[in-house]
């Protein structure tokens, strides 16, 4: 019996399926296996974002609150650790343009950059280098 190169190509190939790591790509050139060339880990990781990696590290609000921003595993990815009068907790954010979004209790949430009159709290009012989360949750360094 006479195998052709083309099925000897598929048995390489399906050889191949189970024992390749995702991160391999199989290059086959006439039915043939040539080379195995290395695509990118995470190809739709975000990628690093400048005006949020500059929020990395603590902003206060007002009474205690805290917003402390960490980086996160991967690039444009942070550690968020929110903490308000009647709450506390982590979260994970993704940079999306000029914002870090993250979702808390269900809910899409984004933290932006805004001025302390912005943060809709009095007490912040006069602040030029804060960021909000909604309406009442502000921070900020200045």
């Amino acid at each position: 019996m006479r195998i052709t190169p083309i099925l000897l190509g598929t048995c390489a190939l399906l050889a191949g399926c189970g024992s390749k790591a995702p991160e391999e790509n199989v290059v086959v050139e006439n039915g043939m296996v040539v080379a195995n060339e290395a695509a990118p880990s995470n190809p739709q990781a975000p990628s690093p974002n400048v005006t949020t990696d500059g929020w990395v590290g603590r902003w206060i609000g007002v009474e205690g609150l805290v917003l402390q921003i960490g980086a996160g595993e991967r690039p444009g990815t942070y550690r968020l650790h929110i903490a308000l009068m009647d709450s506390e907790g982590d979260y994970t954010g993704v940079a999306d343009g000029d914002s870090i979004r993250f979702t808390r209790n269900g809910v899409s949430e984004t933290i932006r950059a805004t001025s302390g009159e912005e943060t809709g709290l009095k007490w912040l009012a006069e602040k030029k280098d804060c960021l909000t989360i909604k309406p009442g949750e502000g921070f900020c360094r200045d």
